[in-house]
């Protein structure tokens, strides 16, 4: 029975892959688009280049996350060995669903499955990474109970911009409330406008602190992602410094869609500011959706510089 079973699966994946969009108006995403749209959203987004990124094989999944490791005793010929234990927590994630729908022609109707999403792929990696890092970097329209600028104020791991005479040094400052807690700063994330502040800094004698193709991707010899998608609010923060790996991100590997054929779409205005009717304008959509689950696990392994007042 299990073996009937999976070559059933099989056989409905190969079909999906290789059948004609009107023959499959709903299922799962061919698989091998479906990692390429992983691919392109970890590519294009901020947090998930920088976090723990773990697959969930459930809705909710508990992952083991290492706080403090063993330690190690010097000892003598006779001495007995010590023991002493790591400590771990198990923060679980629970996965929700992400969706986006992308209009095209009615024709993709008669080409292939993985064909149509060899096409708007693209559109839907950039919408998925975008909402994923408004939702983790500043809880906006997000299905999560927290986000890595709301666990960092809640710690007081917030320093305001001009604290110090100069940016270098406010961001130091940012990375030593991290630090205060035992933990490093492995990378940061900031706002495309923090760029040109950085290649203004100048030392005493006038040169140029932070250059260009130099070293235009690290920060204080760490990385850094300059958000350029549309998720990061300035009025927030001008960067966010952390130990990412207390970021955990959990992806389900599979991506599902159905076509709309007759629907109405409100968030899509014509040029007559009417909202976009697929029957009127002989036009499908593709609904699209997937599921991640987002955990910061530590409130103080991140820190946030905020704009000036």
């Amino acid at each position: 029975m299990t073996i009937m079973k999976n070559k059933m699966n099989f056989d409905l994946q190969r079909f999906s892959d290789t059948g004609y969009l009107k023959d499959n108006l709903q299922g799962f995403v061919p698989k091998p688009i479906a990692a390429d749209i992983i691919a392109d959203i970890v590519r294009g987004s901020s947090v998930m280049r920088l976090s723990t990124v773990q697959p969930m094989t459930s809705e909710t999944q508990k992952f083991p996350v290492m706080t403090a490791g063993p330690g190690a005793y010097w000892v003598g010929e006779t001495e007995r060995i010590k023991t002493s234990v790591a400590e771990w927590i198990f923060p679980e994630l629970v996965a929700k669903k992400i969706a986006v729908i992308v209009p095209c022609s009615r024709e993709k109707l008669e080409d292939t499955t993985i064909n149509v999403f060899g096409v708007v792929r693209p559109y839907i990696a950039e919408a998925f990474y975008k909402a994923i890092d408004s939702a983790c970097l500043f809880g906006t329209n997000s299905p999560f109970a927290k986000n890595i600028f709301g666990v960092a104020s809640a710690a007081g791991n917030v320093i305001a911009e001009e604290t110090n005479p100069k940016l270098d040094l406010d961001i130091s400052d940012v990375m030593a409330l991290v630090e205060n807690g035992g933990l490093d700063v492995n990378g940061f994330v900031a706002g495309y406008d923090l760029k040109n502040s950085l290649r203004k800094l100048r030392d005493g004698n006038g040169n140029q602190l932070y250059v260009t193709g130099v070293d235009s991707s690290t920060l204080y010899s760490q990385p850094i992602e300059f958000s350029r998608n549309g998720a990061w609010d300035k009025t927030k923060a001008r960067a966010i410094a952390g130990d990412w790996k207390y970021s955990i991100i959990g992806i389900r590997d599979q991506i599902q869609y159905e076509t709309l054929r007759e629907a109405t779409l409100q968030s899509v205005t014509m040029s007559d500011g009417k909202p976009l009717s697929l029957a009127e304008n002989d036009m499908v959509a593709i609904k699209v959706t997937m599921r991640l689950g987002f955990l910061p696990v530590k409130e103080n392994a991140f820190a946030a510089l905020k704009p000036k007042a």
